[in-house]
């Protein structure tokens, strides 16, 4: 099969010669990883052979103007939306933290003027060609960030203000959702028309639980969320497109309003929250949506065991979410920099090799 194949007839709930694999990783343990099959530290794509991913993703270039300016001085990174960001170091490596939070207490002229991206300043012309190139993989277009409101308004706004804005109907805030929402959508929207039918996956996301709990009440969801999601949702399948939306922590709760809505499977599975079992997730769930992820990178054998603990957790894993298809395997955020790197070869062994 090629892995476009593998990927769609996944989606089917449809036998495939192997699981369909996908990879995210941080920094650190994606150049060690390239080091383990020597492989320059810019080659993305000999690393995803090498694992065996059947996933490519396209998109449009930001080529506008830089809208707002860095504090170098402070060793803040600003990027187009006016999120700020400072690297925070661990002993693993590190991370770009946001903060300051610039529009925590904006009012709605404020938000109304805040310089944003334009559709116009993307150059929509490679992709065709991307998707020629890759059109033996799973083309996805997007990202957990396309569609998302909680977090990424959380990431200028506060995640506090940003819960205040959806249960009190704050206008300010609101307005700053739909204004980024929108230009959003007429990204996705020319983005699809330039690969002229050749998406088969849009990825869009929310991160709707914590670990133990809803983030929301399902009320919220469908009165705020849900009408903003709708619209990406259509999109896609006026294109032909399926849908994955990314959902991290307790989020299963939604899950029946996502198969209303059109969706097709969900992503970032955390096993170790609430309701997220791979059990529970297949049995309830998987005759109606594809499981995409699932291997924890929070906890347990790939960031604490040997390789042979990998193998093993890895194998359990499959045996619950493979047979009859609907399951794509891949970690369930980016690989940590604390993750060895022989367990990180040995997860996509055990994935390669399982029937």
């Amino acid at each position: 099969m090629t892995s476009k194949d593998r990927v769609l007839r996944a989606f089917l709930r449809q036998d495939t010669d192997r699981v369909p694999i996908n990879y995210f990783a941080n920094a650190g343990i994606d150049r060690r990883l390239k080091a383990h099959y020597g492989l320059a530290t810019d080659d993305n794509e000999g690393l995803r052979r090498a694992l065996g991913v059947d996933f490519r993703g396209v998109g449009a270039h930001y080529t506008g103007p830089k809208l707002h300016a860095d504090i170098p001085e402070r060793g803040i990174n600003i990027d187009n939306w006016g999120i700020r960001t400072r690297w925070i170091e661990n002993p693993s490596g590190g991370y770009w933290d946001y903060c300051e939070f610039p529009l925590k207490d904006a009012d709605v002229k404020t938000i109304r003027n805040w310089p944003m991206p334009s559709p116009d300043d993307f150059d929509y012309s490679h992709i065709a060609d991307a998707c020629e190139r890759n059109r033996d993989y799973c083309i996805v277009l997007g990202d957990a960030g396309v569609g998302d409101i909680i977090n990424s308004a959380g990431m200028i706004r506060s995640m506090e203000q940003v819960l205040i804005d959806l249960a009190l109907d704050e206008e300010a805030g609101l307005l700053y959702i739909d204004r980024r929402a929108e230009i959003m959508l007429e990204v996705m929207r020319r983005s699809f028309e330039a690969a002229k039918g050749r998406i088969d996956v849009l990825w869009m996301g929310e991160d709707l639980g914590t670990q133990i709990a809803p983030l929301i009440s399902l009320e919220l969801y469908r009165k705020h969320l849900r009408p903003r999601h709708q619209p990406f949702i259509d999109l896609a399948k006026k294109y032909g497109a399926r849908v994955m939306i990314h959902t991290c922590g307790s989020s299963s709760w939604v899950y029946p309003d996502f198969i209303e809505m059109g969706i097709d499977g969900v992503d970032s599975l955390q096993p170790e929250a609430v309701n997220m079992s791979p059990g529970y997730l297949k049995k309830t769930f998987g005759d109606k949506l594809l499981l995409h992820s699932l291997i924890s990178t929070a906890a347990g054998p790939i960031v604490y065991g040997t390789p042979e603990d990998t193998r093993q957790y890895c194998r359990e894993m499959l045996d619950i979410l493979a047979p009859g298809g609907g399951y794509c395997f891949a970690p369930s955020h980016c690989l940590q920099d604390n993750t060895p790197t022989e367990n990180a070869v040995a997860m996509y062994e055990v994935a390669r090799a399982y029937k």
